[in-house]
């Protein structure tokens, strides 16, 4: 997918935010100062345009990546290239698909904790789509579409009616423009190891998901003992909640120790 124009982020990242006020928390003091994003399927990097500045603003280093969404292999690589440019450890954050992106990418010897959002986090030897169907499929589901090179996308109706239902209508729209389509063989890749299992791990539920069941949400994060938050949005939390979000990430942030 594209990256947005400056102007276009710029846009992206003022809506919404004086509405969403940034919740009291402290800047980077002893934990950890690296944060990396993952961004998921039918997105890029501007997905986390509203909470990088709110990140950025209490003084974190903030590194979005830029998945090619072809691989599993590709985008861990992608992943790990960021988190090797980082000048210590990082804390990494993974929305959807990019919650398998971090679980395998997450063993990397830099990352000292990891954040889920509305995110799959598979077992060893699981893929994205085996994990998605030990719960009842959403409506989402309907509304992805192949196309003739074997790449998924999401139709117009399914982005605003099920994957960002509760954004504005241009936001809406500007998500339909700059979704990158996914090799669907990308989603029946397995994990190898699990980071969750020996990394601190934070958990966003969406309670409104249409695209990952939030009841699977649920389920993953007990499993993960992860320190759990839910939030009454869509799948899309970063964009739909940025306030909320960034405080979960710099919560997790401040409970690691650099060592």
């Amino acid at each position: 997918m594209k990256i947005l124009t400056l102007a276009l982020i710029g846009t992206l990242s003022g809506l919404l935010m004086a509405s969403t006020p940034m919740e009291e928390t402290t800047a980077p003091g002893a934990g950890i100062k690296n944060i990396v994003l993952v961004h998921g399927t039918w997105a890029d990097g501007s997905s986390w345009a509203k909470v990088i500045p709110l990140l950025q603003a209490k003084g974190y280093h903030v590194t979005a990546v830029q998945n090619p969404l072809t691989s599993l292999a590709d985008d861990v690589a992608a992943t790990k290239r960021a988190i090797a440019l980082q000048d210590g450890p990082v804390l990494l954050v993974g929305h959807s698909w990019g919650g398998v992106v971090i679980t395998e990418a997450g063993n990397d010897p830099k990352v000292s904790g990891l954040v889920y959002i509305a995110a799959a986090a598979p077992e060893e030897g699981q893929s994205f789509l085996e994990l998605v169907q030990t719960a009842p499929a959403t409506p989402g589901n309907d509304e992805i579409r192949p196309d003739a090179q074997g790449f998924v996308s999401m139709s117009p109706k399914g982005i605003m009616e099920d994957f960002a239902q509760d954004l504005t209508k241009t936001e809406q729209q500007v998500l339909i423009s700059v979704q990158g389509p996914q090799a669907f063989s990308a989603l029946k890749e397995k994990i190898t190891q699990a980071a969750w299992k020996t990394k601190p791990s934070w958990y966003i539920v969406a309670a409104n998901d249409r695209m990952i069941n939030p009841d699977l949400e649920r389920t993953l994060a007990k499993k993960m003992k992860a320190t759990t938050t839910t939030l009454p949005c869509s799948h899309v939390a970063m964009l739909a909640q940025p306030g909320k979000v960034a405080a979960v990430i710099m919560e997790a942030a401040s409970k690691l120790v650099v060592k």
